[in-house]
């Protein structure tokens, strides 16, 4: 099981220059608002997804006034085995994933080898938001999981980007013959019907795990039901393709029109339903908390099962319109029930301190 001891931030964000050590499971990071809480968090993710949580692109990430920046930690592995990984962003804008000072050729190739699951405040979009934000938190969990298929999504992602050019071209000049967008047509079901495979196997039990989660959380399952949908959902797994193929065809017209791709995986979503309306519309601040976290927890225990080991668990102010009986429901489950590394930030350290306490657990607390 992975744990991070120490890491350190050079022109990251808030820090010039900072470094941390977490010799406890349990890591308290407090300070009030700007103080740089949420960017620690951010870092550790970096170390293990080699991008960042909260924001778009790795120039944002930059010191303001720097060019560039450095994170490196050293984790302990299983037994006596530690390893440190580093990530760089040169001024130059090239990005360098390395372990114990291999550099990494694609830095793909680093995913998965530490698997983390994230809770921040702006994850309530999982249950509010548009169908990508859905897509975004399965395929990063399968992608931690699978490193096929991070490979498939990735070629998905290229070969949907160039059908969609393509469409744009022929909307501009009708004379473009069409045995391209056959070929790129074909590449699309083959990598669409793998990925959407793998997303059936996973995420109908995953989702059925999670709405067990809710009731925990919640204290009653409030008649919630919790499934995958996809345009090639079929009673045979094994015609996939062939209806890919099929509604392919049967929207070239329209996706002409519109010029883009309007059939496919990168149209799936996670349907979430209490008492058979809409989840979002039905439920309170509470519910809809209490769901976030039952999808984050089942996903730390996907991983934990899949890798062998519990993945690294942060908890970004999660105290946050959270009652006291479901914050320390939350907290039981995931300093005491789950093993793996936990870090949690809060503003106030007397309630982060107490809640802790209670429970009966060595922790550290950091104060910025």
């Amino acid at each position: 099981m992975p744990h991070l001891d120490q890491i350190e931030a050079i022109q990251f964000k808030n820090y010039e220059k900072a470094h941390f050590a977490f010799p406890e499971r349990i890591t308290g990071i407090c300070g009030p608002n700007g103080s740089g809480k949420t960017n620690l968090l951010d870092a550790i993710y970096y170390l293990c997804f080699t991008k960042s949580y909260f924001a778009g692109t790795d120039a944002q990430l930059v010191n303001i006034g720097k060019n560039g920046f450095r994170i490196s930690g050293i984790f302990s592995l299983n037994g006596a085995a530690k390893a440190t990984v580093t990530a760089i962003l040169r001024e130059n804008g090239k990005k360098e994933i390395q372990w114990n000072g291999e550099i990494y050729p694609k830095v793909s190739a680093h995913i998965g080898k530490l698997p983390l699951v994230v809770v921040a405040p702006d994850d309530i979009e999982l249950i509010t938001g548009a169908s990508e934000t859905r897509r975004k938190m399965a395929d990063a969990m399968l992608c931690q999981l699978d490193s096929n298929y991070l490979r498939d999504l990735m070629d998905y992602n290229k070969i949907l980007q160039q059908r969609n050019s393509l469409l744009k071209q022929m909307a501009e000049n009708p004379g473009i013959q069409a045995g391209v967008l056959d070929i790129l047509d074909e590449q699309l079901v083959s990598k669409g019907s793998a990925i959407f495979r793998k997303r059936s196997e996973e995420l109908v039990p995953f989702l059925q795990k999670a709405a067990d989660h809710y009731t925990r959380i919640a204290g009653k399952p409030d008649a919630i039901r919790l499934s995958y949908q996809s345009q090639l959902n079929t009673t045979d797994p094994g015609q996939t393709s062939g209806l890919y193929s099929r509604l392919l065809k049967q929207s070239l017209q329209k996706d002409k029109a519109l010029q883009r791709t309007t059939i496919g995986i990168h149209r799936d979503d996670l349907n979430f339903e209490m008492m058979e309306q809409p989840f979002k519309q039905k439920a309170s601040q509470g519910q809809r908390k209490s769901l976030l976290f039952a999808l984050k927890l089942t996903e730390f225990e996907w991983l934990e099962k899949a890798k062998g080991f519990a993945p690294v668990l942060l908890l970004d102010d999660v105290f946050e319109k959270l009652d006291d009986e479901r914050m320390q429901n939350l907290l039981r489950e995931v300093c005491l029930e789950k093993n793996g590394q936990v870090f949690i930030t809060d503003t106030h350290r007397d309630r982060l301190e107490s809640s802790l306490i209670d429970l009966k657990t060595d922790y550290s607390i950091i104060s910025l």
